[in-house]
């Protein structure tokens, strides 16, 4: 009876960890892993369950010199699960970036989530990244870069990275199809109830991407920029809508655009650059974009 009392116990372990390793390890391949020099995977991790990250599956290449910066990004809609963004997110992750969503990993059928996420997740994202950068048992120690660091967001995701931006860890801020309300009252319920004079918190380079006048977002996105004065800020327009480009094969053009900023900022990749910077930049002369900038080159 001891004996078989044993081999329950020791099954019974066995279990937990195998249960415990395949949580830790569940992942799945998005579109080939993304068009960029590092092959993506989308996967969740144990020590992380309220989040999704996408990153490049060869972790190895990452050292102490060769880092990977961090982007945190919170979803439309401020769902819980960024089932509306894996192609774009996963094109992002596949150029050599760190990238962690806000909510669980997506189901195949790409589910909605009746859940709402705070902004919160976002720091509470970067706080773990950046334990998980020192901790030795860890598959990520010291491969993240912790002095490059993006804050981003769709919809009401967009507020979300706004209502933390004042976080002296940020380096960039990317909101898209997204803007204050100036009167944060009328925001539909479970939105950052949040004022224009937030703004001023902002202390980084910034990006928005809007989808041009039909995007419900696009006056207050606007407002927005029209009020940053004060750091480098670059305004994008494609005639999308609200929707944008993110369910299109690698995240369509906002994809293209967002991964140029962030090679830009977070990786100091001139070339990249180049889409927003000179006049014209690069971007002014692409028919499907109509820009504005300030405070930059």
């Amino acid at each position: 009876m001891k004996t078989n009392r044993i081999v329950l116990l020791l099954l019974a372990v066995m279990f937990s960890i195998s249960a415990l390793f395949s949580q830790q390890t569940k992942s799945r391949i998005i579109e080939n892993g993304g068009t960029g020099k590092y092959s993506a995977i989308m996967q969740s991790d144990a020590s992380l369950p309220t989040h999704t990250i996408f990153r490049p599956a060869d972790i190895s290449t990452f050292t102490k010199k060769h880092k990977l910066p961090l982007i945190v990004w919170g979803n439309g809609a401020c769902f819980n699960s960024p089932w509306e963004h894996v192609n774009f997110l996963n094109e992002i992750a596949s150029h050599g970036f760190m990238v962690i969503a806000i909510g669980i990993m997506p189901e195949e059928n790409g589910e909605k989530m009746k859940d709402r996420s705070q902004a919160s997740q976002l720091t509470d994202a970067i706080d773990w990244a950046l334990a998980q950068n020192k901790n030795k048992n860890s598959v990520y120690f010291g491969k993240i870069d912790c002095s490059k660091i993006a804050v981003s967001g769709m919809s009401c995701g967009g507020l979300q990275a706004l209502e933390v931006c004042g976080d002296p860890r940020i380096s960039t801020l990317v909101v898209c199809n997204s803007g204050l309300f100036t009167n944060p009252a009328g925001s539909r319920s479970g939105m950052p109830q949040i004022g224009k004079e937030q703004l001023n918190k902002i202390h980084t380079p910034t990006l928005y991407l809007l989808g041009g006048p039909r995007d419900i977002a696009y006056n207050n996105g606007m407002d927005d920029y029209s009020r940053i004065n004060h750091v480098p800020v670059f305004v994008g327009n494609m005639d999308v809508g609200h929707g944008g480009t993110y369910g299109q094969p690698h995240g369509g053009e906002f994809a293209r655009v967002a991964t140029a900023w962030f090679r830009w900022q977070l990786k100091n990749d001139r070339k990249a650059g180049k889409m927003f910077t000179g006049n014209p930049c690069k971007l002014s002369l692409d028919k499907v974009w109509t820009v504005q900038k300030k405070n930059m080159p």
